[in-house]
């Protein structure tokens, strides 16, 4: 089981509003937030459901290739709902909402690139 994981990003301000409209609709927030100082290193801001962020970005040259991360959604509605949020914030699409029925018949997912090309990914799994 994955605690938690994290990527890189090329502006810090910028990624973490990003994040903070396009994962609010699965019931993601800020957390957490370090500067550099505390680190040693970067400033970390990390996301998730309360009471433990799971998703971390961290300031510095974005990771290369770009990563792919998908978070988990209850409903479809989720799913929709993130994508238009993602693509409000400044996102990029890269798969609509809809079923991706060759991973499975129920797969509903939506795609968006974040503003460093990461794929970010809201899958839900139920039948509705």
């Amino acid at each position: 089981m994955i605690d938690h994981t994290g990527i890189i990003v090329s502006d810090f301000a910028r990624s973490k509003a990003f994040y903070l409209a396009a994962l609010a609709p699965i019931g993601y927030q800020l957390l957490l937030e370090f500067s550099a100082a505390i680190t040693g290193h970067t400033d970390v801001a990390g996301f998730g459901e309360a009471p433990k962020p799971d998703f971390w970005l961290s300031r510095g040259t974005p990771n290369q290739p770009p990563l792919h991360v998908a978070f988990r959604a209850s409903n479809r509605q989720q799913v929709d709902a993130f994508h238009a949020a993602a693509l409000a914030a400044g996102g990029r699409d890269n798969g609509a909402p809809g079923l991706r029925p060759h991973y499975h018949p129920h797969y509903y997912g939506a795609f968006v690139l974040d503003p460093d090309g990461h794929n970010i990914e809201v899958v839900c799994h139920e039948a509705v």
